[in-house]
């Protein structure tokens, strides 16, 4: 790993450009260190390598650092804007300028990262929406993070890949910056030659601040609005994630301050439910610029469950056994303990579970000590290829989202369970609010007490008895995302957030 204080000279840089063969080696090594103005990454990475106060100091001055350049409170409403003004043209001022004639309300999208390099749900979620309004007639690009993939020790250092038609293009650097503000103007020169090739109506920013902060810089260079889509509240995200973390923490404290002032200069914000949207209001969001598009499927996810015998002889599960699983990250909110506590009671009380575990995460090791010393039948499969996906479905009985009732488990909503109800499979979760979203009690799904493995056992246990009633759940659930949660049906929700305050867009399909 290279210190900071390690820069190549010119000679160096030159060599590289005429030979770029060589450029994704050097980059790696150069931009695998967390990117500056990451909150959390180098936390995340380094705590047993640095000490943690030192840690946190560092990641607390960079978001000190943000808030210092973010207006300090919301930006006086915006009226509808004016025609897009050629630079060029007779009589023009000059001066930062929105592109002249955007191309039939092309988007511009800013995220984290992206497939092919990184297959999650939100980039799954990316991916899938972009799909969605390119078939609605928009012309999507997006654009990943200052440096990704080879800050991640990725060797793609390609200017842009095209994933099904969808182009992402990476904004990487030579040198990382030296600091998150000059990262973002950074990103921002890097996107600017994209921005007058792509000439879009409207950017189209996603979670977290830092991809707000380049787009409205952007638009305060192009004049182009910005809509800031919030798929989650990274503050909570981080709170749930270590018992010591408290609401208190200046990192705390710092984040949400920065991610509410970028929703407040945003032109518009989307997000995913509404518990998300009443909170995002109740930071003093105007309620009127808050825009609601949930999370869906593909319309591959609703044809029937293919055949999986072979992957349950392969996984060791008996073809009578009731099984009960997951898709997910194997973090401490996801409340598996509780699920692997469900199992040992039923298992107790005569009614033997196998448990599916897809995924991994920090707390697989713990959960596979808990099943084992619980003496559960828990298999652990590990990340598996999202084509996969639904052949692990077609082994389950029900789906379980045991979610503790932290505070971003009561607000942000998941798209794995939709994912499994579209393929007909009843779904179990917590009784939190962001889950009575997507499950109403005993028609598309069965809620019970978060971190109650008691409550959990007893709602499996009907389950298990009752075929006939999970048939019945699980097509009233898949009728369900058929008529409201394909991302064709969501993806309209957009054009809502896209024309709030732009008639330009609004006029666009």
């Amino acid at each position: 790993m290279l210190k900071k204080s390690v820069y190549l000279p010119g000679l160096a840089l030159r060599q590289l450009r005429d030979d770029p063969a060589r450029a994704p080696r050097l980059a790696v090594r150069l931009l695998a260190r967390a990117t500056p103005g990451r909150p959390g990454a180098r936390l995340a990475r380094s705590r047993l390598a640095v000490p943690r106060p030192r840690v946190v100091r560092r990641e607390n001055a960079e978001l000190r650092a943000l808030l210092a350049h973010v207006p300090p409170s919301p930006p006086s409403p915006r009226g509808p804007r004016t025609p897009p003004v050629d630079p060029g043209a007779a009589g023009s001022t000059g001066g930062p300028a929105r592109p002249s004639s955007p191309s039939g309300g092309a988007v511009l999208q800013f995220v984290t990262n992206a497939l092919p390099n990184t297959n999650a749900g939100y980039t799954v979620r990316t991916h899938r929406i972009a799909l969605a309004l390119r078939g609605q007639g928009r012309d999507v690009h997006v654009a990943t993070r200052l440096g990704y993939p080879l800050n991640q020790g990725i060797g793609d250092a390609r200017p842009r890949v095209d994933v099904d038609g969808v182009t992402y293009h990476r904004l990487l650097p030579w040198l990382p910056p030296a600091d998150p503000v000059r990262a973002v103007e950074r990103a921002a020169d890097l996107a600017g030659p994209l921005v007058d090739e792509v000439r879009p109506a409207v950017l189209h920013a996603v979670s977290n601040h830092l991809n707000a902060a380049v787009a409205l810089e952007l638009r305060r260079r192009r004049g182009v609005p910005v809509v800031y889509e919030v798929r989650g509240f990274l503050e909570d995200s981080w709170l749930s994630r270590d018992p010591s973390h408290r609401e208190s923490d200046e990192f705390y404290r710092l984040t949400r301050e920065l991610e509410t002032r970028r929703m407040n200069e945003a032109d518009a914000v989307v997000t995913l439910g509404e518990a998300m949207r009443a909170e995002i209001a109740s930071r003093g969001v105007p309620a009127e610029k808050i825009f609601t598009v949930p999370n869906g499927v593909d319309e591959a996810f609703l044809e029937p469950l293919p055949d999986a015998s072979d992957l349950r002889a392969e996984l060791g599960i008996a073809p009578d056994a009731f099984t009960v699983g997951l898709t997910s990250s194997f973090f401490g909110y996801e409340g598996i303990d509780t699920l692997i506590d469900a199992a040992a009671l039923l298992r107790d009380r005569g009614t033997p579970v196998t448990l599916l575990l897809v995924g991994d995460g920090p707390e697989r090791g713990a959960l596979e000590r808990r099943a084992a010393g619980h003496g559960v039948q828990a298999v652990f499969t590990g990340r598996v290829p999202m084509r996969s996906v639904r052949r692990h479905h077609a082994l389950l009985d029900v789906f379980a989202v045991p979610r503790r009732a932290d505070r971003v488990c009561r607000l942000v909503t998941p798209l794995k369970p939709i994912e499994a109800m579209a393929g007909g499979i009843p779904v179990i979760a917590s009784d939190v609010k962001a889950l009575r979203e997507i499950v109403e009690p005993g028609v598309t799904g069965t809620l019970t007490v978060p971190e109650d493995p008691e409550s959990w056992a007893d709602q499996l246990d009907e389950l298990a008895y009752s075929p006939e009633r999970r048939r019945k759940i699980g097509r009233a659930a898949r009728e369900w995302v058929r008529a409201e949660r394909t991302w064709g049906a969501v993806a309209s929700g957009y054009r809502a957030a896209y024309a709030y305050g732009d008639p330009l867009i609004a006029d666009s399909p």
